[in-house]
């Protein structure tokens, strides 16, 4: 997830500091990924250093407000432009757990699996429990919540189908019963 792309969008509406940026990610995002402050500012100092937001000043409460500038804007149509690539994907924590526990005798896959698929079932049912009570009080700026919701449920469901063939793959490695 690109977070200085993310600012970058978000600043092109109206100039903004850290915290409201931040805030604004969150509330478009259904707070799916929650984002650090201090990254936040990471991130501010890196764009105004590559010269893409500019520093105007501070707000009455002292906040360093931040804008886009032309070329800020100019890198945040490109982002918007360009297809997300997946010729490098990124790296799956559970997909790399159960190749490793594959070669190690002393793990059991089995187990491992069948509390992995616990705990993804349980969050598939939160997030479609949250994405119901969204769609149960549908507001038009509710559609970017429900789309990344859609994308966890989907993303979700996914990694329980991969671990059913998982699953089924080890009861193969076992041989007939």
């Amino acid at each position: 997830m690109s977070i200085r792309h993310s600012l970058l969008a978000l600043l092109q509406e109206r100039p903004r500091y850290g915290y409201q940026l931040r805030t604004e990610f969150e509330d478009r995002t259904g707070s799916s990924w929650p984002l650090n402050i201090g990254q936040v500012y990471t991130t501010l100092d890196r764009l105004e250093r590559d010269g893409l937001v500019e520093r105007n000043g501070a707000d009455a409460e002292g906040h360093i407000v931040y804008s886009v500038t032309d070329a800020g804007r100019a890198e945040a149509r490109e982002w918007f432009a360009a297809p997300v690539s997946r010729t490098s994907p990124p790296r799956n924590e559970l997909a790399i757990k159960l190749a490793l526990a594959l070669t190690l005798p002393a793990v059991d896959v089995g187990a491992l699996i069948q509390a992995q698929r616990a705990v993804s079932i349980r969050t598939l049912q939160e997030y479609t429990r949250t994405r119901r009570e969204a769609v149960a009080h549908l507001r038009a700026a509710d559609t970017a919540r429900l789309l990344v919701l859609d994308s966890l449920i989907f993303q979700t469901e996914a990694e329980v189908r991969w671990l059913d063939l998982c699953e089924a793959r080890l009861m193969q490695l076992a041989g007939p019963a």
